[in-house]
C-alpha cells in the first residue's frame, strides 16, 4: 500500500533531523477505526491518525528514552497538533540494534 501524504511528510522530517539508518513507519489507523474519545472519533476515515514508529540513529546516542521521544515529538509537533492522533514511539541508536 502507497504511503499516504501525511506518512511522507513525517518521514521526509525525521529524515532530515536525525538521518536514521532504519525508519519504519507504520500506519495504525485501520486498528483504531471505529474507537471513540471524550473529543470524538479516534480514527479519520482517510486513516493517517495513528503511526507506530521504530528509528535507529546515532543522533539518539548520550540520550535517555524520554529525551529521544521528545525530540521526535519536537519534529513532528505540526503533525501531532492536528492529523495525528496517536504515535507509538520506538527510539534506538545502532549500537543498540547492531544495524
Amino acid at each position: 500500500m502507497p504511503e499516504g501524504p501525511i506518512a511522507s511528510i513525517m518521514r521526509e522530517k525525521l529524515t532530515a533531523a536525525f538521518q536514521p539508518t532504519r525508519l519504519e513507519l507504520e500506519d495504525d489507523s485501520a486498528r483504531h477505526a471505529g474507537h471513540h474519545h471524550e473529543g470524538g472519533m479516534d480514527a479519520t476515515p482517510g486513516g493517517e491518525s495513528h503511526f507506530n514508529l521504530t528509528i535507529v540513529s546515532q543522533a539518539f546516542a548520550g540520550q535517555g528514552r524520554v529525551q529521544r521521544q521528545r525530540s521526535v515529538n519536537a519534529v513532528l509537533a505540526v503533525e501531532l497538533a492536528g492529523p495525528v492522533h496517536a504515535l507509538s514511539i520506538k527510539v534506538q541508536t545502532p549500537d543498540e540494534t547492531g544495524d
